[in-house]
């Protein structure tokens, strides 16, 4: 009795634990489906029912946000990737020596350095904004370019991925330290021969998570970045809206073309991104 009890209780929470996740993940796909369809569809078929399916696929609304006049897409997407991939690139390294420090050395100021970090992952980012908009006016050497957005996204993501990252190198046997110093190893080369092979896992999965962060981070971009050449798509797709809202079909097409990098990273690398959070999860 007791096994077909304890089989119909697993059977139960299986099953109810499936249909949880699968209604979970109706609440994306149904809305990023509907969004798909009706870039297909005129701003006349959209008023007149937004959930039935186009008449024909066609790709004029796609046409259409990439021969907008004012705005220019491919540049965007240009500006967004620059962006992005220096956050990407000076987070992981700045992260990756700074957890190496906290992580592999026993230094009297690593908890309250843990602490700190932990602490300004609760100042809210609204409230940085004016002393970091003075003090990015005071250089020109940053105003008026892309460095203008990279340095506040790169301090916003270090944080968070310095604590990850901390916990991870902690857990990592000290023994290798041990044997590569006593083969003259030095310490720079312990770090890229031995630590971020080891945790690489971990690093692209921060190195994905930061990416889409810096992708989607509409107001450090709208803020800081005064000029339009330089603005990354996030921007221009809010423009896109301000501008032509009414071309229901047109804001569809767009919202897709923006969205479509993030889509295929996600897809191709959501294994790497599990994978690296679930075993930092175990680690001390």
């Amino acid at each position: 009795m007791k096994t077909i009890y304890r089989l119909r209780r697993t059977i139960f929470f299986g099953v109810t634990k499936h249909i949880v996740l699968i209604l979970w993940a109706l609440t994306t796909i149904i809305p990023l489906l509907w969004v798909l369809l009706n870039s297909f569809k005129s701003s006349g078929e959209i008023l007149r029912n937004s959930f039935a399916f186009p008449g024909s696929f066609n790709l004029n609304n796609f046409a259409t946000v990439l021969g907008y006049p004012d705005v220019n897409m491919l540049r965007s997407f240009r500006n967004s990737f620059i962006i992005s991939g220096s956050v990407v690139v000076l987070v992981v390294f700045l992260a990756g020596f700074a957890s190496f420090a906290l992580g592999r050395f026993e230094v009297k100021t690593r908890r309250p350095i843990l602490a700190l970090l932990t602490g300004c992952l609760l100042v809210p980012t609204f409230a940085t904004v004016i002393p970091n908009f003075v003090t990015i006016s005071y250089l020109p050497f940053i105003r008026g370019k892309y460095l203008a957005a990279i340095i506040p996204q790169t301090a916003g993501n270090l944080c968070f991925s310095t604590i990850l990252l901390t916990g991870f190198m902690r857990a990592l046997p000290r023994e290798l330290d041990e044997a590569a110093l006593m083969d003259g190893v030095s310490i720079p080369w312990i770090f890229f021969r031995i630590a971020m092979p080891l945790c690489k896992s971990m690093f692209a999965t921060i190195s994905i998570m930061v990416f889409i962060w810096s992708y989607n981070d509409l107001f450090t971009s709208l803020v800081y970045i005064a000029d339009q050449r330089l603005k990354p798509v996030c921007v221009i797709l809010s423009m896109v809206s301000n501008m032509y809202g009414t071309d229901y079909g047109a804001m569809m097409a767009a919202i897709i073309i923006t969205i479509l990098p993030l889509f295929l990273l996600y897809m191709f690398s959501q294994e790497q991104v599990v994978k690296g959070l679930t075993t930092g999860a175990v680690k001390e």
